[in-house]
C-alpha cells in the first residue's frame, strides 16, 4: 500500500482496506503458544522494583505507549512487543526498537505510515475494543486492552509488571486519573477477577 493511499483509508475510515495491512489475530495468537509472557505497565511504582531481570526472561516482552525504561533494574531492555495507542515519535522508535507494532486504539488517524507497514504489524479490531468498552463501562486502557486480548492465546503464563490502576500514576505524563478518560476501579477489580479465575495471570504489585 502507498502512502497516499493508507492515509486516504485512514481519513476515510476504511477498515477493511487497513486490515490488509495486519497479520490476523489467530496467527499472532498462535505465536503465543506455551510461552511465558511479561506485559510492562507504565506505573511509576514500577521504578522502585527490581523485576528487570525477571522481566527479560520471558519468551515474549510487551511494553506499552512511549515504554519509558528508565532503569534496566527495574523495567528491563527488552521490547519484542509494543502495544500502541499513542503517535510513536521516532527517537522512541529507535529507544525501544520494538520488535513487532500492535495498534490497539480505536483512533485510526493516530496511526502512522511506518508502524503500519512495519514487520508484523497488527491492528486490533474495532469490535473487540467495543466489547472489552461495554464491559468496563469506559474507555479501556491500552494496558487492559492487551491483557484482554493476550488471555485469548494459548499461552503458559502472563506476567503484569507497572501495574497499580494509577495509584502512582503514569511515567509517560502528569495527568491525575480525573483527567483521563478511563475507569482504574472497574480495571482494577477486572483484573482481580481475572486473577481469581485464570491461573496463569499473575500481578506483580508495586510491593513485591
Amino acid at each position: 500500500m502507498t502512502p497516499m493511499r493508507f492515509i486516504t483509508a485512514r481519513l476515510m475510515r476504511d477498515e477493511d482496506l487497513l486490515a490488509t495491512l495486519s497479520v490476523p489475530q489467530p496467527d499472532l495468537l498462535a505465536t503465543l503458544a506455551g510461552k511465558t509472557v511479561a506485559l510492562v505497565g507504565n506505573a511509576r511504582a514500577l521504578t522502585n522494583s527490581r523485576h528487570g531481570q525477571d522481566i527479560d526472561a520471558h519468551d515474549v516482552v510487551v511494553r506499552v505507549n512511549l515504554a519509558p525504561m528508565p532503569y534496566v533494574e527495574s523495567h528491563g531492555a527488552r521490547t519484542d512487543w509494543l502495544g500502541l495507542a499513542v503517535r510513536l515519535p521516532g527517537r522512541d522508535r529507535a529507544r525501544i526498537e520494538p520488535g513487532r507494532i500492535l495498534w490497539m486504539s480505536h483512533k485510526r488517524k493516530r496511526l502512522d505510515y511506518l508502524s503500519a507497514r512495519s514487520k508484523g504489524f497488527y491492528l486490533h479490531p474495532l469490535d473487540d475494543y467495543e466489547a472489552l468498552k461495554d464491559q468496563l463501562g469506559a474507555q479501556p486502557t491500552t494496558g487492559a486492552m492487551l491483557i484482554e486480548l493476550l488471555l485469548r492465546s494459548d499461552l503458559a503464563r502472563l506476567d503484569l509488571y507497572g501495574f497499580d490502576f494509577f495509584a502512582s500514576q503514569s511515567l509517560t505524563g502528569s495527568r491525575s486519573a480525573e483527567q483521563v478518560p478511563h475507569d482504574f476501579s472497574a480495571e482494577a477489580a477486572w483484573v482481580e477477577d481475572l486473577l481469581n479465575t485464570d491461573p496463569r495471570l499473575s500481578l506483580h504489585r508495586p510491593h513485591n
